[in-house]
């Protein structure tokens, strides 16, 4: 196995621990052994030799990865215990078989640990997935949107959902997976592993549907003026944290729905888009002050939970009409008197 790069990174006083993996493999074994506490084995079908790919980001107790192989190969084995694993086809030739449902480019397979992991997969295979505490992803279908998402996964191993959230599941992953690989310091930050983590769950949510409400919202304007007002006041009480829609949906244990209508019928304007612009002025603000403290772009934008950079970029200039390079600059070099 000839790893092109592995590397583990040790807690520095509060900042949380992280990995990431790269690796390619000229062997099936090698390949199964790839997926740490995964207990498996591939064989391999098809002839020819082997080539195969993997890489992995952990963090949280989340592991996300992408595995390549080019021959046709059988798994069988068990994931590791305590986790739900989704998993979507990036490519693929040929029929592919998932604990005995064929999949096809636009399904969805999951998988629960402890449970029997029988897979063949075709030849010039590549698939992306997320291995998720079974725990924490429950608590947070309970907590936003008051699913039982134990019982909704219950023998679908495979999920055919629509094109649409498929191919938008697929693309996140794949998003996340090559923005932090590109930059995995930005892991070092709890605030970067938290907005990442909560995206994480909210794209698996969203990509296995789930009953939708039977009317948009029941709650008076009053009502709804007084939700909105009560987010308010907690955003400006923790104005100095990166705030997330699901942190203010368990402050105010109402569901992530409720509170999108309440902020558009009031503000115009979703939770996600009102607390991206106070973690934009967050970043503004410490910008300022960075260019005293020597903070880069990057570190400023991971700690207030951007990881998709050029996404932050391009957000920091539509709402502040310049690039946040250019806010450091400035507050570096601030134009003088005259």
């Amino acid at each position: 196995m000839n790893p092109t790069a592995l590397a583990s990174f040790d807690p520095v006083g509060d900042s949380p621990l992280y990995s990431m993996v790269r690796r390619e493999t000229h062997d099936a074994d090698e390949q199964a052994a790839c997926l740490r506490d995964w207990d498996q084995v591939y064989e391999q079908l098809s002839p020819g030799q082997f080539e195969g790919r993997f890489m992995e980001i952990c963090f949280r107790g989340i592991q996300l990865f992408r595995e390549v192989t080019n021959q046709s190969v059988h798994e069988e084995g068990l994931m590791r215990a305590g986790d739900r694993v989704l998993g979507v086809p990036v490519a693929m030739q040929g029929q592919g078989y998932f604990c005995g449902r064929p999949i096809t480019a636009d399904a969805i397979m999951t998988m629960r640990g402890g449970e029997a992991l029988a897979f063949t997969a075709p030849e010039h295979f590549d698939v992306i997935a997320v291995s998720i505490p079974t725990d924490e992803l429950a608590r947070y279908a309970l907590d936003i949107e008051q699913r039982d998402i134990e019982h909704e996964l219950r023998n679908r191993p495979v999920i055919h959902a629509s094109a649409e959230h498929v191919n938008e599941f697929r693309g996140f992953l794949l998003t996340a997976l090559e923005s932090v690989s590109r930059t995995p310091t930005m892991l070092k930050y709890a605030a970067m592993q938290k907005a990442l983590e909560q995206a994480l769950l909210s794209s698996v949510l969203k990509a296995v549907g789930g009953r939708e409400a039977a009317s948009r919202c029941t709650e008076s304007p009053t009502h709804r003026h007084k939700l909105v007002a009560r987010a308010q006041d907690y955003m400006r009480e923790h104005v100095e944290e990166p705030l997330t829609v699901e942190d203010l949906c368990r402050a105010l244990q109402v569901s992530r729905r409720t509170l999108q209508y309440s902020f558009q019928e009031i503000l115009q304007l979703n939770p996600v888009s009102y607390l991206r612009a106070m973690r934009l002025n967050g970043v503004r603000r410490a910008l300022k002050a960075s260019a005293v403290q020597r903070q880069s772009v990057q570190d400023v934008a991971a700690r207030w939970g951007f990881w998709h950079l050029s996404h932050f970029a391009n957000d920091y200039r539509r709402m502040f009409g310049e690039l946040p390079s250019e806010t450091l600059r400035h507050s570096a070099h601030p134009a003088r008197l005259v």
